[in-house]
């Protein structure tokens, strides 16, 4: 396989792993095409479809600051006042463009925003829109998290913005690693002086039955784990690093890595050619090494736990305890207002994975849990299918309004 097409492949295989909805540079396949991410995502990805956006930063506990967007009003204008505020948060190797990929009519942002909701869009720490008080991208301790700290403090740092902001409790959507960091935040009893209801799509808790074959070899071969033994902290799609992994990947798995969407995400049934070449014509978003390192052990241990350190001692250092804690999904209160929608084709949110989230929330109040289950959707269907406003928005939306 020549290096073009690897690292053509590299980029959109470890894009999709793990929940991302974001593209590559098209120049990777043509001199055509134009970047535009940074004139920022108001101004390339929604005014020109004439909503109203506004750029926002937040700074976390731990020194990050992070871009979140809002759209107030919908194409039809009117005021922002009393609008219900909701907060959408993204997958892993992206940034808030992911709910914004579809036309107007169907992406769930703007959809939000036209059924007169107050909508504003959160940008993880390690994209092109957050940065840090005294931390460059080059700083090693720039990427010296996992999604333990996203839990921690992104989650919690954005929430408390928007509700200062709007005065109001918040509605919350999280797509695949937005998921995830939720349902922790939730097992701790966090966020809940400010929720309002929790919306997960394509949801990532357990990861011990992920299916694809590709992530599985990736985990299975500590390869997240190599990398960053060699001091790679940043996880860029498109970095040497990412580029080395997928050849790893495709020669141990013996799989067609041509054939790499659905190797990663499971078939996706009713993405079009527009919305793929929306999707190329964007880059993707670094996260760090440590992040994927953490995903990993999910994947071999079955659990939802804190990042392992590996050494006793260390994990002594930071959790007080030989093994890190684990996230108790059991502990998220009962009447947490929740909505779930998981895909029978899904490969990264296996249904046998999910069905143990379901099983953790057995003693939920059934008023207070609506699931729903789209037996040909796989993972990118849930923010990138042409009938996804029919299939899952506007039932949602229908469970936000009702909040």
């Amino acid at each position: 396989m020549g290096n073009t097409l690897i690292l053509a492949i590299s980029v959109v295989l470890l894009i999709l792993s793990f929940g991302s909805a974001y593209g590559m540079r098209i120049e990777l396949f043509s001199d055509k095409g134009q970047d535009k991410s940074d004139d920022g995502i108001c101004k390339s990805m929604a005014e020109p479809h004439n909503y109203v956006c506004e750029e926002h930063t937040v700074r976390t506990g731990d020194g990050y600051i992070l871009g979140l967007q809002r759209i107030p009003v919908g194409q039809s204008g009117g005021t922002s006042r009393d609008r219900p505020p909701v907060l959408l948060q993204h997958g892993i190797l992206a940034d808030g463009t992911t709910w914004i990929l579809l036309p107007p009519g169907k992406s769930l942002a703007f959809l939000l925003a036209d059924n007169g909701f107050d909508v504003w869009i959160a940008n993880s720490r390690g994209t092109a829109s957050s940065g840090h008080v005294s931390l460059s991208p080059s700083d090693a301790a720039f990427w010296d998290w996992s999604w333990d700290k996203l839990a921690s403090f992104d989650l919690p740092a954005a929430f408390a913005y928007v509700h200062q902001q709007t005065k109001q409790r918040v509605h919350y959507v999280g797509y695949s690693q937005g998921s995830l960091i939720a349902l922790a935040a939730l097992s701790k009893k966090h966020l809940l002086s400010m929720l309002r209801s929790a919306a997960l799509l394509s949801p990532i808790s357990y990861m011990g039955h992920i299916s694809s074959p590709l992530v599985r070899v990736a985990a299975e071969n500590f390869m997240a784990e190599r990398l960053y033994q060699l001091g790679h902290n940043e996880f860029n799609p498109i970095g040497d690093a990412a580029t080395k992994m997928l050849k790893d990947i495709c020669q141990k798995s013996g799989i067609d890595c041509s054939k790499f969407l659905t190797a990663f995400t499971g078939q996706n049934c009713c993405i079009n050619k527009s919305i793929v070449q929306a999707f190329l014509n964007h880059k993707p978003q670094s996260s760090s090494m440590k992040n994927m390192v953490h995903l990993s052990q999910m994947m071999r241990n079955g659990t939802i736990s804190m990042y392992n350190y590996g050494e006793k001692d260390e994990n002594i250092q930071h959790y007080g305890k030989p093994r890190p804690p684990s996230y108790d999904m059991k502990s998220i209160p009962n009447d947490v207002p929740l909505f779930l929608s998981y895909g029978g084709a899904d490969a990264l949110s296996d249904v046998k994975d999910v069905k143990l989230l379901l099983k953790s929330l057995s003693d939920h109040d059934g008023d207070k849990l609506v699931i729903q289950y789209q037996e040909d959707y796989a993972h990118l269907d849930f923010i990138m299918a042409e009938n996804a406003r029919e299939i899952v928005y506007d039932p949602l939306v229908a469970f936000l309004t009702l909040q």
